[in-house]
């Protein structure tokens, strides 16, 4: 199944919000909070921590900009060339799809200008990466995804007419 394009613009949108939502909450935390300053949110178990990343999560492939610019390029031609040729045909694809996209481009944003990221939320309650918006975006998207494939996506069998 192909999308009409009027079923594209929600997910765009989304997309578009999220990366508004994620380069406001930035905006705000470097603004207002010191470089390594901690700010109570939620106590014992949330607080604004302004950190930048180099890299990925926990820092990894810290200082390898172009390639995370390059792997978001290439990841918007793949949704695209899957969503035009009919690999993308469920609404929830499309909206987990958005998600991740809005959420990389908040965070291509970022490197693109400085070669960092902004994160900004801590849990206190485990062991974890300092992380924004964006990549609770990403994360959440990508795993609504996996089990919807997994789990949801229960596609008729196809039935071998001459076996």
């Amino acid at each position: 199944m192909k999308f009409p394009k009027k079923q594209l613009i929600g997910p765009i949108v989304f997309a578009l919000l999220v990366v508004i939502l994620d380069q406001i909450t930035k905006a705000l935390v470097v603004r207002h909070i010191p470089f390594g300053a901690q700010v109570p949110v939620i106590p014992g178990l949330v607080h604004l921590t302004y950190v930048r990343n180099a890299g990925a999560a926990f820092s990894m492939l810290s200082g390898m900009r172009w390639l995370f610019l390059a792997l978001v390029a290439v990841f918007f031609v793949t949704v695209v060339l899957m969503v035009k040729r009919g690999l993308v045909d469920r609404p929830t694809q499309l909206w987990c799809l958005a998600a991740i996209g809005g959420g990389a481009v908040g965070n291509a944003i970022d490197r693109a200008i400085s070669g960092t990221v902004v994160d900004m939320i801590e849990v206190e309650f485990v062991r974890f990466a300092v992380f924004n918006v964006a990549d609770s975006f990403i994360t959440c998207g990508a795993i609504v995804l996996i089990v919807f494939l997994f789990f949801f996506d229960r596609k008729e069998p196809r039935h071998d007419p001459e076996g």
